[in-house]
């Protein structure tokens, strides 16, 4: 019996790397090609989490008005999520923007794995996800700066684009028709930036996860779903990164005009 817990672990890390490699394919596929391919791709993903989100619901609570607005706040914030991957997937855009959202939720991910496995201490809450930790948190800070202050340091040197006709365009904020101060930012200035909006980015994907485990625990499971061999459900790969998206479209919504 002493020797199961090697083999497994080494199984589980075999068939996760075989999922993650194949769901970074698909991924990577549909986000290049755009058009009708992404949209599909999109809604593929969004009704998976809506129905693991409707069987958590399901588990967790058992009056059926609770359920209901459960499941009716799973639409709402699941919607906006996708229409925000839809959104920023549009002709007007280059890849840019996306890529940069999603490889900032990724940062936050990786940031925070290794950092918490590396220093361990204080949990965050434990009884309800005991795995996170006040320096995972931070780490997935410093992921996400990292991602960001890159992306920006691309924008600046005309290395990348955010609109599709290219930079000349990108004199224009992307959240209205004021001039980005960022593409004449000092360094310091623009790192300083980029780290508040990575600690606001890495509280809104811990926040989701959270919110995720939180639903988890009340339903008595411990992954959303076993579609993914390895890393249990859609809902389990997309917390984080739904949260991000849902504030984002809120405050592209609700920017001052």
């Amino acid at each position: 019996m002493a020797d199961a817990d090697p083999v497994r672990k080494k199984s589980d890390l075999g068939a996760r790397t075989v999922s993650a490699v194949v769901m970074l394919a698909v991924a990577g596929a549909a986000l290049w090609l755009g058009g009708s391919v992404w949209t599909a791709f999109v809604c593929v993903i969004a009704l998976g989490v809506l129905w693991e989100w409707v069987k958590l619901s399901r588990a967790a609570m058992t009056d059926p008005m609770h359920r209901g607005l459960m499941n009716f706040a799973g639409m709402f914030y699941i919607g906006v999520g996708a229409a925000m991957l839809l959104f920023l997937r549009n002709p007007a855009f280059s890849l840019a923007p996306l890529l940069t959202v999603l490889l900032t939720v990724i940062g936050v991910d990786i940031g925070a794995y290794f950092t918490g496995r590396a220093l361990g201490g204080p949990k965050i809450a434990p009884a309800i996800s005991p795995s996170k930790t006040w320096s995972g948190l931070l780490g997935g800070v410093l992921g996400a700066t990292l991602v960001l202050f890159g992306a920006a340091r691309f924008w600046q040197e005309g290395m990348i684009s955010i609109l599709a006709q290219g930079n000349a365009a990108d004199g224009l904020s992307c959240f209205g028709s004021q001039p980005c101060w960022y593409l004449t930012a000092s360094s310091v200035a623009l790192f300083a930036s980029c780290l508040m909006t990575g600690l606001f980015v890495a509280v809104c994907a811990q926040a989701g996860d959270f919110f995720e485990s939180w639903l988890k625990r009340r339903a008595g499971v411990k992954d959303s779903g076993n579609f993914i061999p390895g890393h249990g459900g859609f809902f389990d790969r997309a917390d984080g990164l739904l949260a991000v998206l849902f504030l984002l479209a809120l405050m592209i919504l609700f920017q001052p005009r």
